[in-house]
C-alpha cells in the first residue's frame, strides 16, 4: 500500500505510543502493541472508532497458531503466493514472508493496514496490503471465526476459495464459533492469546473443500 494512502497521524500513533518489541513465540519478529499507557481507547474514541474493536494492535492465538507452525512448515508457503485473510497487524503476513511467500495481506480497517505497514517495515519485509480479496495459491486466516454472524460470512468466502483449488490454512484456539465440521486438524500448539503471556490451546486446519 503506497505511503500516501495512510494516514499520518495513524502512522504517528502507532510509532509514538505503541511499544515495538519481540513476540515471545516468535522472537524474530516484532510488532506494536499497545500498553496501559499508551492511551489507545482514548485515542479511538477521538478518530470516532470508539465501536470498532483494535483487532489490529494484538497478537491472537490463531495468528500465533499459524505463525508457530510456519517456523517448523516454510514449505507450505516458501515460492507462493499468499493472502492473509483479515491480517489485523500482520503477525501472519510477516510469518509468511519470512518463510518465502509473496505476501498479499488483506484487511478492512484502515488503521490495520497503517499498523501491518509499519509492522512489516519494523521486521524487514515486503508485504502488499489490500482492502480486497486477490488471487493467492495459499490462504491463511488468523482467528476469523470469533462469533456466529462473522463465521457466516468468513466461511463462505473461505470455502469459495477452497473451491476454486487454493489452500486454505485456518488457525484457531477453538473457539465456540470455529466451523470444526469444515476442518481437518493438521497440528497443535499451546500459543498466547490476546496479549496474555498464559499459552492456551489451539490449532492448525486445513479447510475442506466443499462438496460437489
Amino acid at each position: 500500500m503506497p505511503a500516501s494512502r495512510v494516514n499520518p497521524s495513524t502512522q504517528q500513533f502507532i510509532r509514538e505510543r505503541l511499544v515495538l518489541a519481540p513476540l515471545p513465540f516468535r522472537p524474530d519478529v516484532s510488532l506494536y502493541r499497545p500498553t496501559p499507557k499508551s492511551g489507545l481507547i482514548s485515542w479511538l474514541t477521538e478518530q470516532a472508532r470508539a465501536d470498532e474493536p483494535p483487532y489490529w494492535a494484538y497478537a491472537w492465538a490463531g495468528g500465533a497458531v499459524l505463525a508457530l507452525h510456519l517456523v517448523s512448515h516454510p514449505e507450505l508457503v516458501a515460492n507462493k503466493t499468499v493472502l492473509d485473510f483479515g491480517a489485523g497487524g500482520g503477525l501472519v503476513a510477516i510469518a509468511a514472508a519470512k518463510a518465502g511467500a509473496t505476501v498479499t495481506a488483506f484487511e478492512p480497517d484502515p488503521i490495520g493496514r497503517a499498523a501491518i505497514a509499519l509492522n512489516a517495515e519494523a521486521n524487514g519485509v515486503s508485504i502488499a496490503i489490500s482492502d480486497a480479496i486477490v488471487e493467492a495459491e495459499v490462504v491463511l486466516a488468523g482467528d476469523v471465526f470469533y462469533d456466529a454472524e462473522v463465521t457466516t460470512a468468513t466461511l463462505s468466502a473461505l470455502s469459495r476459495m477452497a473451491a476454486q483449488g487454493k489452500r486454505v490454512l485456518v488457525g484457531d484456539p477453538f473457539r465456540r464459533n470455529l466451523p470444526l465440521d469444515h476442518l481437518e486438524l493438521i497440528a497443535e500448539y499451546r500459543v498466547p492469546d490476546f496479549g496474555s503471556d498464559a499459552p492456551i490451546r489451539s490449532g492448525v486446519f486445513a479447510l475442506k473443500p466443499p462438496k460437489p
